[in-house]
Order: structure tokens, then C-alpha cells, then sequence
């Protein structure tokens, strides 16, 4: 096959996928890695795709991603009191696996308290804020570092995740909706969290608003895997993320949605331990012709979440009196 020839099946492999390995391209096109590399190469020089390392991209929009800088300054109250949130469903004892992200990172922050826990992270960032918690085991990954996003990658911590068996995960992303599920704009990361995903009973997705409706290249998790969706509430006029809050319920996702200190349209939480409660909320669909707020949703239905830790016992007490 001559070189115009390769590139070109080249091309059009990632145009049909999207994303491919170098390992794909070599096996489809008959050659090497390093004659695949260089097409690769060519190929990009000519604006036609993007490098990424093992493999090729489509270029624009799908493949850009925030580093790590500009991520951790991009809604942090909401982060914060999503984190606060996310915490109170760890109990004692436990083992779970925490992705990489900025919002994960608040989370681990709020997880070196919990005795007892074990967490299996390809994060450095989750690995750093929970070394001096002493009741905590952390077990990383194995993996290529990606500096981006300071997270382990690859084929070593893919390997490394083989046989894990834990409660539940944690996970962010770069984009969520009812009709893809959680997805981000890297290749080896998505790759990653499908792993994790993999080992765990339960998959918790930690999201703020903004990410609502955003629809990044690589799925990580399909929305019927997805267990639970903590968020905070989007503002009155953020009709595309309440709308997409809505169909992510309607698909069985449960959400729990935290109020950030200061942020427009946030409900308060009454505080358990300096933490928020949590509110498990099947939002019912919405009356023929009406889009309802979520905030207006959430108040109606309130009492379809989870009780909080002692109120059925007080509640028993109550009766007793009477």
C-alpha cells in the first residue's frame, strides 16, 4: 500500500470512529507502528486530525480540554458543596475507586475522615489529599502520568484495575446527557474510567451544572449505568441543563442535588456534622405543556428522597408521645 493510500484509510478510520489506536491503524493498513506514526504525523501537519498519545483524534471542538489550571477555578462553590454532598454516601469501612477531576479531588479532600475507608484512585491529585489521613488505605493504579490533569493512564492502570471488585465509584467528567451518559475529551482518560467503572457495584457521577447538556467525544459511562448523579441546581435560566436534570431522571438516574453557598438557584441544605444532608429525588415528569423548575420539582417531591440518618427513629418517638 503506498503512503497516499494508508493515509488516506487512515483518515478515514478516524472520521467513522472518531478516535483510534496507532496499535488499530497499524493492524488495518498492514504496517508498523512507527510507519502509522509518521502518517499520523502528516496527517495532523495537514489540519486533517490530531495526535494523542497511542493514537489519533478527529481535530475541533470534541478533542479540546481545559487543563488542570483552568478547571480547578471554574465553579468551585458549586464543586465544594457537590463534594460536601458526595461524602455522605461513603460509610465505614468501605472500598470504593475515585476518578480523576477537580471535583473529585474536593471529594477525597472530605473522605480522610471516614475510618476504615479504602480508595483505589489513578489520581495524584485524590492520592495527595488523602496521604496524611491515617484511618484511610489509598491503593493507586499503575499507568502512564498525564500531566493535564496529574492522572495516571494507559494500558498499566487499565491492567491494574483487572479483578478489583468495590462498592462503588466516584467519577467526573467533562460532559453529561440523558442520551450519551458521562463522556470527556480524552482518549486514555475515557478509557480509564471505563475501567473503574467496571470494578464497581455502583457508579456515582459527580457533576455541576455547567457540564449538564455537554457533550464531550469519548463516552465514559452510559446512562443506564449510572446509579446516582450529584449536581448542584442550575439557575432559573439555564433551561438546558434543567431540561437535561429532567430526562437523566426520567431514564432511572437518581439524583441528589446540593445547595452551593452563594450560587443563584440553590436550595439550602440543613447541615449533618458540618456536612449536607442528601436528597435522593426521582423527578417526575413534567405535565403536558409545562417545564417545571427544578428547584419547584424538588420542594413538590421531597418526600420521595432518602430520610436522613435518625428521623424515622424520631419519628417513632413522636408517636410514642402522642
Amino acid at each position: 500500500m503506498f503512503a497516499a493510500e494508508r493515509r488516506q484509510l487512515i483518515l478515514e478510520m478516524v472520521r467513522a470512529n472518531g478516535a483510534v489506536s496507532l496499535r488499530e491503524l497499524a493492524r488495518v493498513v498492514q504496517t508498523s507502528e512507527v510507519t502509522v506514526r509518521r502518517d499520523v504525523r502528516a496527517l495532523e501537519a495537514e489540519g486533517l486530525l490530531d495526535r494523542r498519545h497511542g493514537g489519533a483524534v478527529l481535530p475541533g471542538g470534541f478533542t479540546r480540554e481545559s487543563g488542570f489550571p483552568q478547571k480547578s477555578h471554574l465553579a468551585t462553590a458549586e464543586k465544594t458543596a457537590i463534594a460536601d454532598l458526595a461524602a455522605n454516601f461513603v460509610e465505614e469501612g468501605e472500598a470504593i475507586v475515585v476518578g480523576a477531576g477537580t471535583t473529585t479531588q474536593e471529594l477525597a479532600r472530605r473522605l480522610a475522615r471516614v475510618p476504615g475507608l479504602t480508595v483505589v484512585t489513578n489520581s495524584l491529585l485524590v492520592a495527595q489529599a488523602l496521604a496524611h489521613a491515617n484511618r484511610v488505605e489509598v491503593v493507586m493504579t499503575g499507568g502512564t502520568l498525564r500531566g493535564s490533569n496529574y492522572a495516571l493512564v494507559g494500558s498499566g492502570a487499565e491492567q491494574s484495575l483487572q479483578g478489583l471488585r468495590v462498592s462503588r465509584a466516584f467519577l467526573s467528567g467533562s460532559g453529561l446527557t440523558a442520551e450519551r451518559g458521562l463522556s470527556t475529551s480524552n482518549m486514555l482518560s475515557a478509557s480509564v474510567d471505563r475501567a473503574l467503572v467496571q470494578a464497581a457495584a455502583e457508579v456515582v457521577v459527580l457533576a455541576d451544572h455547567t457540564k449538564l447538556g455537554a457533550d464531550t467525544m469519548f463516552q465514559t459511562v452510559p446512562t443506564d449505568l449510572i446509579t446516582r448523579l450529584i449536581t448542584d441546581e442550575p439557575p432559573a435560566h439555564d433551561d438546558r441543563a434543567a431540561t437535561e436534570l429532567q430526562a437523566l431522571a426520567d431514564q432511572g438516574v437518581q439524583i441528589a442535588v446540593a445547595g452551593a453557598s452563594g450560587s443563584q438557584g440553590g436550595d439550602a441544605v440543613p447541615a449533618r456534622h458540618h456536612q449536607q444532608q442528601r436528597r435522593d429525588v426521582p423527578l417526575p415528569a413534567p405535565r403536558r405543556g409545562q417545564v417545571p423548575g427544578v428547584a419547584a420539582t424538588l420542594r413538590a417531591n421531597a418526600a420521595l428522597g432518602e430520610q436522613p440518618p435518625g428521623a424515622e427513629r424520631a419519628r417513632v418517638a413522636d408517636m410514642r408521645r402522642r
